[in-house]
């Protein structure tokens, strides 16, 4: 089975692109997902993050993705700690899913994940890399938007990660995400169609 990574910043467009891939017919797993999964009640990730954190990022008795989000956007050290003990829960849960997907006989699977390319280099577990990019200031007035975030907190948060930008060299697609939806998906398809034809 091929696996392919798609990336991107923030509100750049990778899970409409995700979606899109999808109804290509590539299985798309989505890391986020896992690791919202894990910070869940009863999830994997849950007990650690409280401890490191305390009972300051919860709300409604769990803890709250939008408290966890505006405390290590802003502060580079507990963005380092929460990382420590995500990275290798989402890591595991990806790499089950992929095992499961395999087994089913998918041909093709793409991973979706922000974090994909941080240290500059592509992971060699990729058999390519899908990059969406989109200008910044579209970036903020979709978090704005979309999420209710104020437009520090946006800036702040595309500040905290890797500028997509960075990724360039060592993406094999870049999708640029600056028109309608309809050219997104156009792009997309040009690529499921490669991906296809790779197999």
């Amino acid at each position: 089975m091929h696996v392919y990574g798609l990336t991107g910043g923030i509100a750049s467009g990778k899970t409409e692109a995700a979606r899109r891939f999808a109804a290509r017919g590539i299985p798309v797993i989505d890391a986020d997902q896992a690791g919202h999964d894990a910070i869940a009640p009863g999830g994997a990730a849950e007990a650690a993050v409280l401890a490191a954190f305390g009972r300051d990022v919860c709300a409604h008795g769990r803890i709250d993705r939008d408290k966890l989000g505006a405390l290590v956007f802003g502060d580079a050290g507990a963005r380092a700690r929460l990382n420590a003990i995500m990275h290798p829960l989402i890591i595991e849960a990806v790499s089950r899913r992929c095992a499961q997907l395999a087994d089913d006989g998918a041909e093709n699977v793409i991973v979706e994940a922000a974090l994909l390319g941080e240290n500059g280099v592509k992971d060699s577990w990729l058999a390519g890399l899908i990059l969406v990019l989109c200008p910044a200031p579209l970036r903020v007035k979709r978090l704005v938007a979309m999420r209710g975030l104020s437009e520090d907190d946006a800036w702040r948060r595309i500040a905290a990660q890797t500028p997509p930008e960075a990724k360039y060299d060592m993406a094999d697609w870049v999708i640029e995400n600056n028109g309608d939806i309809a050219t997104l998906h156009a792009q997309v398809d040009a690529i499921a169609e490669v991906i296809h034809g790779a197999v």
